[in-house]
C-alpha cells in the first residue's frame, strides 16, 4: 500500500521541498484541497507564461482561465486540445488531457465547454492482488457576453468526478460535485506616440461549489475555489512585431487548516478540526479564507500565488514566451521559470512550453505541455477553396 500512497501523495499535493530544514517544516501549512487537477494549468501558452492566463488575449482555452474572454476572439469558431506528461520526474503514467472549445453567437456573445481528464496510470497493491486506475474528470459547459464594447462577463458551470478507489470492497468510492465559475474582463485601448497599444484586466471567481466526498472518507474535501486577478499590455513595434507583457496574483478561497496546539491534546485538537474546519460550508469558506490563517496576516500574505509571464509575436505567426511562477516556501514552495514557443497558420496552432524550477527538489521541473488547436473559421474556408 505504500507505492500506492506514493502515486497520490505525488499527484495531488505536487508540492516541493517541504522540509528542507526543521524550521521549514515546523512552518509548512498549504491549504488542502480535493481533485486537486483543476488547479493545474492545462494550455501550453498560459504554461511558457508562468501559469498567467486570466488577462491574456482571448483564444480557445480561456475556458480555463475566463470564460468572458470568448466573445472576443476573432474567429467564429475553435477548439483546442493539450496534453501534459504530470510530476514526470517522481513517477510515470500520470497526464493531464483537456479539450476545449467555443463558438460566438453574433457580435456579442459565445458558448463554450471543456473536458478535461486526469489520469495517474495503474497502481497495484504491494501484494500486487488488486490494480486500480485513479482519475479525476471535469466536464462543463459557459456562457458569454460583452456588455459594453470593453467589457464583458461569464459564467460557467462544471461537473466533477474523482475516483480514487484503492479498496476492491469499497463500491462508492467515485466522488461527485458541482461548481460554477464567475468571470469577468475588460479590454481598451490607448495610444503610445503613434502606436494603438491594448490594456486588458480579469477577474475570476473559479470553482465555486460543493465540497466532494470521495466514498471512503469520514469527511468530504474542499474544490480548489479560487480568485484571480490580472492584467495585461500588448504594444505593437511596427507591422510585423509586437510585446505582450501582464502580472497575476491568485488566492485559494478555502479554509487554512488549523494547526495542533503546542499544549493541545489530540482529542481537543480533533473536537476544534470538527468544530473549525470539516463542519465549515464551501461557500462560508471563502470568506473564512480572507482572515483565517494561524499566522494572522503575515501568513494570509503568503498564501497569494504570483505570475509573470511575456509573449513576443512575429508577424502574428510565430510566438517567443517567458514567465515566472512564485509560491511562498511554508504554502507549497512551487518557483519555476517557463519558456515555451508558438506556430499560428489560418487552420491549426501549435504550441509548447517548458518549466525549470528554482526550488531544489521541485517536481514540476521539465514539466512539459503541449496544446493543438484549430480555428473553425481558417478550415472552413480551406475546404471552401478546394470546392
Amino acid at each position: 500500500m505504500k507505492r500506492i500512497f506514493l502515486y497520490l501523495l505525488s499527484a495531488l499535493m505536487a508540492t516541493t521541498a517541504m522540509a528542507q530544514n526543521s524550521e521549514l517544516s515546523e512552518r509548512f501549512n498549504p491549504e488542502i484541497y480535493g481533485v486537486t487537477s483543476l488547479a493545474i494549468a492545462p494550455d501550453a501558452r498560459a504554461g511558457a507564461m508562468g501559469d498567467m492566463g486570466v488577462a491574456t488575449d482571448a483564444d480557445a482555452n480561456s475556458q480555463f482561465w475566463n470564460c468572458a474572454k470568448y466573445p472576443w476572439n476573432i474567429a467564429r469558431a475553435g477548439v483546442s486540445a493539450s496534453y501534459t506528461p504530470w510530476l514526470r520526474k517522481i513517477v510515470t503514467g500520470i497526464n493531464l488531457a483537456n479539450v476545449s472549445g467555443f463558438y460566438r453567437i453574433g457580435d456579442y456573445s459565445a458558448i463554450s465547454g471543456s473536458l478535461r481528464y486526469f489520469g495517474m496510470g495503474e497502481v497495484s497493491t504491494t501484494a500486487g492482488d488488486y490494480s486500480f486506475s485513479p482519475y479525476e474528470m471535469a466536464l462543463d459547459v459557459a456562457y458569454s457576453r460583452m456588455l459594453t464594447q470593453t467589457f464583458s462577463m461569464g459564467v460557467a458551470m462544471r461537473f466533477i468526478l474523482s475516483n480514487m478507489n484503492y479498496d476492491p470492497a469499497q463500491e462508492a468510492a467515485t466522488g461527485k460535485a458541482f461548481a460554477a465559475d464567475i468571470t469577468m474582463y475588460r479590454q481598451g485601448y490607448f495610444m503610445v506616440g503613434n502606436r494603438e497599444c491594448s490594456m486588458s484586466w480579469g477577474l475570476a471567481l473559479t470553482n465555486i461549489g460543493s465540497k466532494i466526498n470521495m466514498g471512503n472518507s469520514t469527511h468530504a474535501e474542499f474544490l480548489p475555489a479560487m480568485m484571480r486577478l490580472g492584467i495585461n499590455m500588448t504594444v505593437p513595434i511596427n507591422e510585423y512585431n509586437k510585446f505582450s507583457f501582464g502580472a497575476e496574483v491568485y488566492k485559494l478561497c478555502i479554509p487554512t487548516k488549523p494547526v495542533q496546539g503546542e499544549d493541545e491534546s489530540p482529542e481537543d485538537y480533533e473536537r476544534r478540526l470538527e468544530e473549525d474546519y470539516y463542519s465549515v460550508s464551501s461557500i462560508a469558506g471563502i470568506f473564512k479564507s480572507f482572515g483565517d490563517a494561524p499566522g494572522g496576516f503575515k501568513e494570509e500574505f503568503q498564501e497569494l500565488r504570483w505570475s509573470f509571464g511575456a509573449e513576443y509575436t512575429y508577424n502574428d505567426r510565430f510566438i517567443l514566451r517567458a514567465g515566472y511562477h512564485y509560491e511562498n516556501p511554508h504554502k507549497g514552495n512551487r518557483q519555476y521559470f517557463t519558456v515555451g514557443a508558438g506556430l499560428h497558420m489560418s487552420v491549426f496552432t501549435v504550441d509548447a512550453a517548458y518549466c525549470i524550477a528554482t526550488a531544489q527538489g521541485n517536481p514540476l521541473d521539465q514539466t512539459m505541455r503541449f496544446t493543438l488547436g484549430f480555428d473553425l473559421d481558417g478550415m472552413k474556408d480551406l475546404f471552401g477553396r478546394r470546392r
